[in-house]
């Protein structure tokens, strides 16, 4: 069986690539392969974002991810600098800014781009979408 790094770059809501990348993830783990981390970059890091508010009718990448780490401990990285440059920031940077509000929880993680090598390294295939 091999071991997958998934490299999401696209936000939830533009493309349906976020959701190819859940359902391949999902297929993946189905399938008896292993999930060495999920890395979202660049408008990727949009799906961790939790003041998403989709409609009723709509799909909640936010939520997907979310139960795919409860159900299977897959990593949910997060690139820092891309999430901070599109307003997605964790607890500790919105205490440091005196800012009230902060939308990025766990699961998912901030990290930086060494976080990503580390996942590519530790795969056997890395996969963007």
């Amino acid at each position: 069986m091999a071991s997958f790094c998934i490299l999401v770059t696209h936000s939830p809501f533009d493309t349906q690539r976020a959701y190819s990348a859940y359902r391949f993830a999902d297929a993946a783990i189905n399938g008896g392969h292993t999930l060495a981390g999920i890395f979202f970059y660049q408008s990727g890091v949009n799906n961790s974002n939790n003041f998403q508010t989709p409609h009723a009718d709509e799909l909640n990448m936010y939520q997907k991810w979310k139960t795919l780490n409860d159900l299977h401990l897959v990593p949910l990285n997060v690139c820092v600098t891309a999430a901070n440059r599109r307003g997605i920031i964790n607890k500790e940077d919105a205490i440091e800014r005196d800012l009230v509000h902060y939308n990025l929880t766990a699961p998912f993680e901030e990290v930086g781009l060494g976080e990503l090598i580390e996942l590519i390294n530790g795969s056997d295939r890395t996969i963007q979408f």
